[in-house]
């Protein structure tokens, strides 16, 4: 005679196995996707990295070592553009925190209109980069942009530098000061981006208790104290987690300078070239796929040694 108990466990071990084949059927394909898309391209790339290929099939994969990463230390446009990308970082990550922060403390408040205002805020990062990309071109032109001719009619400076010499409005992003172009696409992506961040910080708010605030109250702490002692502190995994995703995002970044930047032929100047179009360019204008596979896994040790800062910075706030 069967034992009972033996059934029993046979039954429960082909459930059991019959769960995990569902739970495995919803994971699947984000995992074959993830490995298809993400895995094996940067695996070709990495390999890549030591060779040296025009993409052609015709053409044969010449095994050449360290040579692509040798070059990179003396190319001038490499370097330039991983100087635009470190001083776009530099630039976007604070302030966009700042500004973020900022409008989350005060649409955090009990105010009328807060949700609209909320969403008002939010707006720039869901509409289409695109077309805000087209609208912030026209209201910066040198010439014809609103902007412009409100400083104009303010500072009396003309439009285009005088023949002898002498001061003139900025030409914002056609301006051959590179910190006069930084600062363009700076500000355009803190106010395209904030809103988000916005989002994530008043998630902060809302998780911090209200007692901490009634008892500063009853010791008369003033906002600037209880803002410095209660809310920062507070929010420090919240911040460190904008500051780490800000940071990556940052070195990351591509399609803000296109449109921004990029003319008809959607080429970059000196001034507004960042890292990952580089990248781009090498490999699909310049048709060296080995040089490019080597300044992208120039990014990727950029990119991944700030996401183990952050695994060390998540165990330190954890802790």
């Amino acid at each position: 005679m069967p034992d009972p108990s033996k059934i029993l466990k046979a039954g429960a071990n082909r459930r059991k196995i019959k769960d995990h084949i569902v739970a495995y059927s919803f994971t699947a394909p984000n995992f074959i996707g993830f490995g298809v898309f993400t895995l094996i391209p940067l695996a070709f790339a990495f390999i890549l990295a030591f060779y040296s290929w025009n993409g052609s099939p015709n053409q044969e994969m010449q095994f050449i070592a360290f040579d692509n990463f040798v070059k990179l230390m003396g190319d001038a446009k490499f370097w330039r553009a991983l100087w635009n990308t470190v001083l776009y970082t530099l630039g976007t990550v604070p302030l966009t925190m700042a500004a973020a922060l900022g409008l989350a403390i005060l649409l955090n408040q009990k105010v009328r209109g807060r949700n609209f205002f909320r969403s008002v805020a939010f707006f720039p990062y869901v509409a289409s980069l695109v077309a805000v990309a087209a609208v912030w071109n026209y209201l910066f032109s040198p010439t014809v942009g609103p902007i412009n001719n409100l400083l104009h009619s303010i500072t009396g400076l003309p439009f285009k530098p005088p023949a002898g010499g002498g001061m003139s409005l900025p030409r914002w992003a056609a301006d051959p000061n590179p910190y006069v172009v930084m600062f363009t696409v700076v500000f355009f992506s803190v106010w395209k981006n904030m809103g988000y961040y916005m989002v994530i910080y008043l998630a902060g708010l809302q998780g911090i208790s209200q007692d901490l605030y009634e008892a500063a109250d009853i010791d008369g702490a003033s906002k600037w104290q209880k803002f410095w002692k209660i809310t920062l502190p507070q929010l420090s995994p919240t911040t460190f987690f904008v500051l780490m995703i800000l940071v990556i995002n940052s070195f990351k970044v591509y399609d803000i300078f296109i449109n921004i930047f990029a003319g008809a032929d959607n080429q970059l100047t000196d001034n507004s070239r960042v890292l990952v179009y580089q990248i781009y360019n090498t490999a699909f204008r310049d048709l060296k796929f080995g040089y490019s596979s080597a300044m992208a896994m120039v990014l990727f040790v950029i990119v991944l040694g700030i996401t183990l800062i952050q695994f060390q910075g998540e165990k330190k706030f954890t802790a």
